[in-house]
């Protein structure tokens, strides 16, 4: 799958407007391709059991596990999961948990039962039950994340998202609004992605 879109970051020091090219290949790699005027600014590399990426306005790179991922989104994360997440798919697998299944504003929401520690919240469109709103409550360690899709497209008889709304709370609050412009299927892609010599690695507490 290969994505052009436009992006834009804001968190409580700072907001940024932005392009993205994003490469998909399914269940192996997402590659992010972050270009401010025309000029390539960040690029990341996503696999199943690596989260890389590096920026050049402050020359600093993360190589490493899924935490950087985990602490800007306020719940934690794994390759499938953030796959889903940038396809419109629900982040967890519904069919291992019980939910409460009600209408709410005309969709139909799930919601899963009383727990100790995560509450999950799902709303979905009710002709093709297409998913509009997930919500993730950890209050243990007091972060959340909501994930809203503003409508969605039937695409090579794919129904994929016209975009992406992320607003995560865990100490800081972080929004990324991801419209998609333009959307491709089945190309011969290609995944370059290189850290540069002389960049300073972050690391995570």
């Amino acid at each position: 799958l290969n994505i052009r879109a436009n992006a834009k970051y804001e968190d409580e020091k700072q907001s940024h407007s932005m392009n993205a090219d994003i490469r998909i290949k399914k269940d192996e790699i997402i590659w992010i391709n972050i270009k401010f005027l025309g000029i390539p600014m960040a690029k990341a590399l996503i696999t199943p059991t690596r989260v890389s990426y590096y920026e050049k306005a402050n020359g600093t790179f993360f190589d490493g596990d899924y935490s950087i991922l985990t602490k800007m989104l306020g719940t934690d994360l794994d390759f499938q999961k953030v796959q889903n997440l940038l396809l419109g798919r629900p982040i967890d697998d519904l069919t291992k948990e019980v939910f409460i299944a009600e209408i709410a504003n005309n969709l139909v929401q799930l919601k899963s039962k009383k727990q100790a520690d995560i509450e999950k919240l799902f709303r979905f469109e009710t002709e093709n039950y297409l998913l509009k709103k997930q919500f993730i409550n950890q209050t243990s360690k007091n972060r959340n994340v909501m994930v809203n899709y503003p409508s969605f497209i039937n695409q090579d008889n794919m129904f994929l998202p016209t975009g992406v709304s992320i607003l995560a709370n865990q100490k800081d609050q972080v929004k990324i609004d991801v419209e998609y412009k333009k959307i491709t299927f089945n190309e011969a892609l290609s995944y370059p992605y290189s850290i540069p010599d002389g960049y300073s690695q972050i690391k995570i507490d």
